[in-house]
């Protein structure tokens, strides 16, 4: 199931780069921070299509209350995107948003294209970029958790109903082909499911072991954390020339990497770990509960910011949100402002006016990292100190 998995079903099997048009549902009363918050969400959606090699061909944002219960963004609009794509010969409809099953059927009856959701998205880029074995089986956990309530059953040519001669003269009422082939597929996704969760569950005590292992060695852990495309790979190579993958797409890396270093003579080890994003699908949560550990099992949280992404604040806020979610919000953390080297000086100024404790390096031309180095090894002392005064108690 790894791999191109959701979108891969005819979309991808032409020479030309898919084409994809984007929609997204506005508040009508939203203004000022609320309306760029969308304008900055479809952003991201836009990114997050590019990721997955999706050409963006058009956008629709529709004002309104609330989505549209039935198709997300009105009767009347979703004629309006179903010209919009077939003038600009799109592949298919991505919203930003989770759709409802309900949603996602009846607006693509209208657009004649498959509709996908974020959520969809997101975890197609996830299955498209996780390597290791681990990282496999917890986006197939995702994955299962996002298809079951979604499953249908044969569409109209198989009855959800069978009766009289279909039910070989059972009556009316029992279950039609449709409906049964439904369960079996339902039956299928859950036992996959429960075995997936089995080995996560094993994995989970190796690594649980493991970090038991290094407490018992006294050696402290930093996980780094941050919104996706922060350059926490490129830090983690700074900081140990660790040569893990970097790139400028979001998502690049899933599985976590740990290596050792040094820092204010304290040795200790780093942890790169999957980058966060608005949004983040509750089942990918779930799905990488194990991996994130990493992170509510460590010391310290050395959190990594884009000091130039124009929603750097709001990475900050969403990246706490998920932290909290997984059980780390309480943990010492040390923010280090990313990529200054390309980031506009009165953004820093106002990141670091806002967080005067934190670092501001570029992992990419190794400013400020001697420094980063000198707050990493007195924070960690602290809070070693700290722990052990603790432990004395």
């Amino acid at each position: 199931m790894a791999g191109k998995w959701l979108l891969g079903s005819g979309i991808r099997d032409g020479a030309e780069q898919p084409k994809a048009v984007l929609v997204a549902v506005r508040r009508s009363d939203e203004t000022g921070e609320s309306a760029r918050g969308t304008g900055t969400s479809l952003a991201e959606l836009r990114r997050l299509a590019d990721t997955d090699g999706l050409s963006v061909v058009g956008e629709l944002v529709q004002s309104r209350d609330r989505p549209d219960p039935a198709t997300f963004i009105g009767s009347g609009r979703a004629e309006e995107l179903a010209e919009l794509v077939a003038g600009r010969t799109a592949d298919l409809v991505v919203a930003d948003g989770e759709l409802t099953p309900g949603q996602a059927r009846n607006l693509q009856e209208v657009v004649g294209v498959p509709v996908v959701d974020r959520t969809a998205l997101i975890l197609d880029i996830f299955a498209e970029h996780a390597r290791s074995s681990e990282g496999r089986l917890q986006v197939e956990l995702a994955q299962i958790a996002y298809q079951l309530p979604r499953l249908r059953g044969e569409g109209r040519a198989l009855s959800r109903v069978g009766g009289g001669r279909m039910a070989g003269g059972a009556g009316i009422g029992v279950r039609g082909p449709g409906e049964m082939r439904l369960e079996v597929q339902r039956r299928t996704l859950r036992r996959r499911a429960s075995r997936l969760r089995a080995e996560a569950a094993e994995l989970a005590r190796r690594r649980e072991r493991v970090r038991r292992r290094r407490s018992r060695n006294q050696v402290p852990s930093v996980a780094i954390t941050g919104y996706t495309n922060a350059g926490k790979s490129a830090l983690l190579n700074r900081l140990t020339g660790a040569g893990a993958l970097t790139e400028d797409v979001l998502f690049a890396t899933l599985d976590p990497t740990v290596r050792r270093t040094v820092a204010g003579g304290r040795e200790f080890t780093l942890t790169d770990t999957v980058g966060f994003v608005r949004n983040l699908p509750h089942q990918l949560v779930d799905a990488f509960r194990s991996t994130l550990e990493e992170v509510s099992g460590s010391d310290l949280m050395l959190h990594v910011v884009d000091a130039s992404a124009p929603d750097a604040f709001g990475q900050i806020t969403t990246v706490h949100g998920v932290l909290h979610e997984i059980g780390a919000g309480h943990l010492p953390e040390l923010l280090v402002l990313n990529k200054i080297d390309v980031a506009p000086p009165e953004w820093v100024t106002a990141l670091r006016r806002a967080y005067p404790d934190a670092s501001a390096v570029s992992a990419l031309t190794g400013e400020g990292i001697a420094e980063l180095r000198e707050a990493l090894g007195a924070r960690l002392h602290r809070v070693t100190a700290s722990a052990s005064t603790a432990g004395l108690r």
